[in-house]
C-alpha cells in the first residue's frame, strides 16, 4: 500500500505489460461512431433511447479502461479510476439488456430490465466501497449478473430470432470466459508486451461486439 500528503491510500500498481490498455482505447472511438450511427438509424424514440444507453455504457467502459490502464495516475488517481472502471462493468451489463428487454420482451420486461438495473446499482456500490474485495468474490457477481437473462431466451427466440439468440449466448461465453481469464490470471503468454489482463480485454472486446450486432439486428430489423 501507498499513502498520499493527504492520507489516501491505495495499492502500489505492478508493472504494465506495454499494450496494456491499447485494446479497450482502440475500441473507444469505434464504439462511439458505432453507437451514434446505431441511435441515428433507429426507428422510433422507444429504439432511440434504448440504444443511446447501451452505446453510453459501451463508451463509457472503453473509454475509462483505456484511460485507466494506459496512464500511471498515483496512488489516488488510481484509485478513483479502478473503482469507474469496476464500476462501468456492470453499467455494460445493464446497457447491454436495456434495448434487448425494451425491444423483445412484453410485460416481462419490466421485471428483467429491474432487477439487473438493481443488481448492477448494487455490483457498483460494491465496488465503489469495497476496491479490495478478492477476486474470486466479485468476478462471480459479473457473470452471475450477465447470464440474468437465461430464463428469457426462448421469448428472445420467439420475438429476435435465432440469429439474435445465438450472438447473445456467443457474447455471454465470451464475457465469461474473460473473466474466467481476469479470476485466475491465466492464460498469461507474454507478461511484459501482453499478459493475461489483455486476454481479458480482448474477449470484452469481441464479447460486445457480438452483443452490438445483436442489439442492431433487433433495433433495425
Amino acid at each position: 500500500m501507498s499513502v498520499d500528503a493527504h492520507g489516501f491510500t491505495a495499492p502500489l500498481s505492478p508493472i504494465k505489460p506495454r499494450l496494456r490498455g491499447w485494446i479497450h482505447a482502440g475500441t473507444f472511438p469505434l464504439a462511439v461512431a458505432a453507437g451514434i450511427v446505431l441511435v441515428a438509424l433507429s426507428d422510433d424514440a422507444k429504439s432511440r433511447v434504448a440504444c443511446g444507453v447501451f452505446a453510453l455504457t459501451a463508451a463509457m467502459l472503453f473509454g475509462t479502461s483505456g484511460v485507466y490502464h494506459r496512464g500511471n495516475w498515483g496512488p489516488r488517481g488510481e484509485a478513483v479510476l479502478r473503482r469507474l472502471d469496476h464500476a462501468n462493468i456492470f453499467l455494460i451489463i445493464a446497457g447491454t439488456y436495456t434495448p434487448l428487454t425494451i425491444l423483445l420482451l412484453g410485460k416481462s420486461d419490466q421485471i428483467l430490465l429491474w432487477a439487473v438495473w438493481i443488481g448492477a446499482l448494487a455490483g457498483i456500490g460494491f465496488r465503489v466501497f469495497w476496491i479490495g474485495a478478492p477476486r474470486w468474490l466479485y468476478t462471480p457477481i459479473y457473470v452471475v449478473l450477465g447470464w440474468a437473462a437465461v430464463f428469457y431466451l426462448p421469448e428472445f427466440m420467439r420475438e429476435g430470432g435465432v440469429a439474435v439468440v445465438v450472438l447473445v449466448i456467443v457474447g455471454g461465453v465470451l464475457y465469461s470466459l474473460g473473466a474466467v481469464v481476469y479470476g485466475i490470471k491465466r492464460p498469461n503468454p507474454s507478461p511484459q508486451w501482453f499478459g493475461f489482463h489483455e486476454v481479458f480485454h480482448a474477449f470484452t472486446l469481441l464479447a460486445f461486439a457480438s452483443h452490438f450486432v445483436a442489439v442492431a439486428l433487433v433495433a433495425l430489423g
